[in-house]
């Protein structure tokens, strides 16, 4: 999708010319390792633990991680492309100038994590979890979102574009801004404080004053 489709600037990654390929493999990650000027692809990375971690101007193409816990894991100029993220834990992340294409990102674990200019494109990220985590220009099209979570979060210039957040879970974080016409958000959890300044259809209003108890006559 070209920049001029999304409405929040989001800086995308960069990346040299020429990029080396990069095996790996658990035991050359370890903790504070650094992996850049690469791309990984076509592996499945499994069964591994490892703390601060820092990819920087690295290409993720159709990798499978599983059962991958990599907290404070910090990620700059990232692309994830086809890859299979399901539940592995960032808790802590850091992202700078990172996207996420056509990706598998259910039931991740992204609490607490810093989003800056981060972009997730036709993503299944039902379950996944961003609570308390602090985004600025981050931009979710086309993704599934059902019952993820994103409570206690802070929001600056982000949006939701074409997306599921059915059920999904907004308490405590400001809304002010966000514009969800293009969203199903039926079932979405939020308290009355959090949805001011929110823009929604006529029919996503109705909605939300049930959420909030309110009865309109």
């Amino acid at each position: 999708m070209e920049n001029n489709k999304i409405k929040t600037k989001v800086l995308r990654p960069k990346f040299d010319s020429d990029l080396d390929i990069i095996e790996l493999s658990k035991e050359n990650i370890v903790d504070e390792s650094i992996f850049s000027y690469g791309i990984i692809s076509d592996c499945n990375l499994e069964n591994h633990e490892a703390d601060r971690v820092n990819f920087k101007q690295v290409i993720f193409k159709k990798v499978i991680f599983s059962k991958i816990t990599f907290r404070r894991i910090e990620l700059v100029d990232v692309r994830f492309e086809n890859c299979d993220l399901s539940n592995v834990d960032f808790n802590e992340a850091s992202l700078h100038r990172v996207e996420f294409v056509n990706c598998k990102i259910i039931g991740i674990n992204l609490n607490e994590a810093t989003f800056r200019d981060v972009i997730f494109e036709n993503c299944n990220g039902e379950f996944a979890f961003f609570s308390y985590s602090n985004c600025k220009q981050v931009a979710f099209l086309q993704c599934q979102l059902r019952s993820s979570d994103f409570q206690n979060s802070k929001f600056v210039k982000v949006e939701f574009k074409e997306s599921n957040l059915l059920q999904a879970q907004m308490n405590f974080t400001s809304l002010k801004g966000i514009d969800f016409t293009s969203c199903d958000i039926e079932g979405i959890g939020v308290n009355i404080a959090d949805v001011k300044g929110v823009k929604v259809t006529a029919m996503q209003a109705v909605s939300l004053s049930s959420i909030l108890g309110l009865i309109i006559k």
